[in-house]
């Protein structure tokens, strides 16, 4: 008999904070300090979850992956390569789609929970 899986609670589910900052290739400006406390893995490694926190900086982006987000703190903006962008606020829910391009910029240090699903390359 298989066992259950369990319920994670990001809050009852204590994590190692991971810091970074933007690599030297993407970063555009700012110290752009982030951590990344991820709580739950799948099995197969495609999918993800945990909470993000970033400082102001603004930095290149190009998404494998397709990540639902829930700003918790601050304000972010995201701009494709076409120019246009969206600016998100606290309390904001939204999804950055796999094949995104452009700058991701944390306006005031911000704080997200995240779901990540990253497809097998074939």
């Amino acid at each position: 008999m298989s066992q259950q899986p369990t319920i994670i609670v990001f809050q009852r589910h204590p994590v190692e904070e991971d810091a970074f900052v933007a690599a030297p290739d993407r970063l555009i400006e700012g110290d752009c300090a982030q951590t990344v406390a991820n709580h739950y893995s799948d099995p197969s490694g495609q999918f993800h979850a945990g909470i993000w926190t970033g400082g102001r900086g603004r930095w290149r982006v190009r998404y494998t992956e397709h990540e639902f987000c829930t700003l918790l703190e601050g304000r972010v903006r995201l701009t494709d390569e076409q120019g246009r962008s969206v600016e998100l606020t606290a309390g904001d829910h939204f999804v950055v789609p796999a094949g995104f391009s452009g700058e991701w910029e944390v306006i005031e240090p911000a704080r997200k929970t995240y779901a990540i699903f990253e497809p097998k390359q074939h």
